[in-house]
């Protein structure tokens, strides 16, 4: 047999009687050495007699140098005269049957890694690519089995598993993994398809395998899973500096070995954004991390201040609005770790490996708000434009983010000045209560709050106690709880009475919403309490409009809620107010409070307001130690609401203090009623006040009489200052007007006007009372 092909003729004892010069080149050995032996000793594998048909599909044969080489093989039975088979003819396919086979040449210049394995996981054969992934030639490989070629590692025992498993179910399989390769300088991914193979009898004789390199597909699913994360994770506050932490809690350790996030200080204030400078950049450090622990690559420490010369990728960066990348050996990326290294301390300079990095700026809404770095240590690969790409979208998304914050605490702060601006700097002096107080804004995303309160002096040494609550937050409702406390203001000057003055501010509420400028009362709508305490009469007259009821504790220590009807909110419109009045004992406290202390997600009001009572009765050096006692007890662990809380301690106005005398509606009692007072100003040891004080008793109880009608009454108040009211049944209220040069009256509350503090006139169930007040040391009397 001196043909080219490699060929044998088997007998049917298995014994070999011709060998083609092809068999030769194929196994290195003579036909003088092949024919007349066994074929099983040519075999790497013992196979009997019987078994020279099974000798089809591919085959490990022993070479003459002891090298295992796999053949693919195909089996022809020559049948005797009578039909049985007297012998075989055996042809072969060499590995390098691609030469000869166009097949076999797709076989071998495939790009993916190919290999085929017998039953017992040796290899067969391989292609091209499966040589370059293991690091070696193909007759290193044949015959051996696949554990022995590769390292003990998890996916290698996998490897082994999938291999059996086809072997021993026969069905294909397709499976990922994540493996390095010996000839590789990174680590890969692998998408492996197995097969079981089979020969014309439909003997499974082996397994083929083909891995596709997918380690750009699988980082590109890494890197959209971790954006994905990014969208999850960052921007669960608005905080800034929470944000940038989250920033750095995404990128390190599986996208960075170090990160940093530098902001303008313009930033974390209140300030407006200015232009990026064309020089040395500064920027704040607001967050960092690594994946060593102590971040050791930190230069600069959390809070501190660091300049950027313009060659640094992070100055580029900010002044090309793009990402800046920096490998090893580029001139500008090593000038500046030199230079960052020089000035770093000692211990906290970038070690031996940074081979890569990479800045990104962080722009939100066309404003650039500072820069993020990426560093490279102990991860082998370099930043690529894929790589650039995925930075450029995270650092896009945390910057809308921090910028989120940054403007939530630029209105927030806003908000706050403008709330307190409008809240009450300090409590007017009166002496009808002693009241302390105190004001929380809210720390939740939703802002600070409309909640406010006020305590305005009425006449009569009365005090209004007024809280309020404004639906919705922020900048709006701050603005509509100013414009709300000033109408309060407005409408308790007028005296009206609590039920009355809500019905006036319910108006005006409805009156916002459907103006023009309904857009600025967001979610208009509101509640207000409403409180009048007279230490005269010591009666409290309160009226609600949809705000919780005040606690009242009484002096022997019992506490309750007052009952009294809630009302509809502010801005409903239609329905009516209803008033409650109480009679107090001195020294009881009166606790007005908005429904921030009391509700809040997941809490029962009524067991909140139980535990309100209980802390108001706790003993306390004073109120403000009060004000604190309750809220420690009764405020929730994290508040969602702005709380206001105002507490008040009545007091009471002894008969000495006050002198009441019934007039006669007759001016001939005018004198009588002035000499009256003029001896209860000597009695109150006041006689500087008398001159004054006769004047305005003789001009309000002359005009009583004379304008009003009875009954008619006059009453002196001697408190922080001297109170004169002349009450009458008339409704109608006097006027102040200018006399002209030849008028024979209308001069007298002119004259009231001019000679004490301020005056007066609030309507009352029996009629009017005109008040004035004036001090208790008297003023010059001005010139007329």
């Amino acid at each position: 047999m001196e043909d080219a092909s490699a060929a044998a003729i088997i007998d049917a004892r298995g014994i070999v009687t011709g060998w083609s010069e092809g068999a030769r080149r194929l196994t290195g050995y003579t036909a003088e050495e092949a024919v007349g032996r066994a074929v099983r000793e040519l075999l790497a594998e013992d196979v009997p007699p019987e078994a020279v048909t099974l000798l089809s599909g591919t085959v490990l044969v022993r070479h003459r140098d002891g090298s295992l080489i796999g053949l693919r093989l195909r089996a022809c039975a020559v049948a005797d005269g009578d039909g049985t088979p007297g012998g075989y003819v055996v042809t072969a396919e060499p590995p390098g049957g691609a030469e000869t086979s166009l097949a076999g040449q797709a076989f071998q210049q495939a790009s993916m890694s190919m290999s085929v394995f017998d039953i017992r996981q040796r290899y067969l054969r391989l292609n091209d690519e499966a040589c370059h992934v293991m690091g070696v030639p193909e007759e290193v490989l044949l015959g051996r089995h696949f554990p022995d070629t590769v390292e003990e590692a998890e996916h290698s025992r996998g490897f082994n598993w999938h291999l059996r498993h086809v072997v021993d179910t026969g069905r294909p399989l397709r499976y990922e993994s994540y493996t390095g390769a010996p000839s590789l300088n990174r680590e890969h991914a692998w998408v492996t398809e197995m097969w079981p193979l089979r020969n014309s009898s439909g003997e499974l004789v082996g397994t083929a395998l083909a891995a596709f390199d997918s380690t750009e597909q699988y980082w590109a699913r890494q890197r959209l899973a971790l954006l994905n994360e990014a969208a999850a994770t960052i921007g669960t506050t608005l905080d800034v500096v929470r944000t940038a932490e989250e920033l750095i809690e995404v990128m390190v350790p599986r996208f960075a070995d170090f990160a940093s996030v530098d902001l303008f200080d313009w930033v974390l204030g209140a300030e407006e954004p200015p232009t990026v400078p064309d020089g040395d950049v500064v920027l704040r450090r607001v967050a960092h991390g690594s994946a060593t622990e102590g971040t050791p690559e930190a230069a600069v420490h959390l809070g501190e201040k660091d300049s950027y010369p313009p060659f640094s990728p992070l100055a580029r960066a900010l002044q090309d609005g793009r990402a800046t990348l920096g490998q090893a050996g580029e001139p500008a990326f090593m000038r500046w770790v030199a230079e960052r290294n020089a000035r770093a301390p000692e211990g906290r300079r970038y070690r031996q490996g940074v081979h890569s990095m990479m800045a990104v700026p962080l722009r939100a809404r066309g404003i650039t708000l500072g820069v993020a770095v990426a560093v490279r240590i102990g991860q082998p690969d370099d930043y690529g434009a894929d790589d650039l790409v995925f930075a450029e979208e995270l650092a896009s998304r945390a910057a809308v983010c921090v910028d989120n914050a940054r403007r939530f605490a630029r209105e927030r702060t806003t908000a706050l000045a403008l709330q307190h601006s409008l809240l009450p700097k300090g409590l007017p002096g009166q002496a009808a209560v002693e009241v302390a107080h105190r004001y929380l804004p809210s720390e939740s995303a939703a802002g600070v709050g409309g909640d406010w309160f006020d305590v305005i002096p009425l006449s009569g040494s009365r005090v209004a106690l007024v809280v309020g609550d404004v639906v919705g937050h922020g900048i709006p409702s701050s603005a509509t709880m100013g414009r709300l406390c000033t109408a309060v203001r407005t409408l308790a000057d007028v005296d009206l009475p609590p039920d009355e003055l809500l019905t006036h501010l319910d108006d005006l509420v409805t009156h916002l919403a459907t103006g023009d400028d309904s857009d600025e009362v967001a979610e208009l709508g509101a509640t207000c309490l409403y409180a009048v305490y007279d230490p005269v009469a010591r009666r409290l007259n309160l009226a609600a409009a949809g705000h919780p009821a005040p606690a009242l504790v009484l002096p022997d220590g019992t506490a309750r809620l007052v009952p009294m009807s809630a009302g509809p909110p502010l801005g409903v419109g239609g329905l009516p107010f209803e008033a409650t009045e109480l009679q107090l004992p001195e020294g009881s406290v009166v606790a007005l409070y908005t429904d921030g202390l009391i509700e809040d997600r997941d809490r029962d009001v009524d067991h909140a307001t139980d535990e309100l009572c209980r802390a108001l009765t706790v003993p306390a050096d004073s109120l403000d130690a009060l004000c604190d006692t309750v809220l420690k007890a009764v405020l929730p662990e994290e508040p969602s609401d702005d709380v206001a809380l105002l507490l008040a301690r009545t007091r009471a106005l002894g008969a000495d203090q006050v002198a009441t005398w019934d007039v006669q509606p007759d001016p001939a009692h005018v004198a009588a009623t002035r000499q009256s007072a003029t001896e209860q100003l000597s009695a109150w040891g006041l006689e500087e006040t008398a001159f004054v004080t006769e004047l305005v008793v003789s001009e309000l109880v002359t005009n009583a009489i004379r304008y009003g009608e009875p009954p008619i009454q006059l009453r002196l108040i001697r408190d922080r200052n001297l109170i004169c009211e002349v009450s009458d049944g008339s409704s109608t209220s006097p006027h102040l007007r200018r006399a002209h040069a030849y008028d024979e009256g209308g001069r007298g509350l002119l004259l009231v006007a001019q000679l004490t503090q301020r005056w007066g006139s609030r309507q009352t169930t029996r009629g009017k009372t005109i008040w004035c007040e004036q001090p208790l040391t008297p003023l010059p009397i001005p010139a007329f």
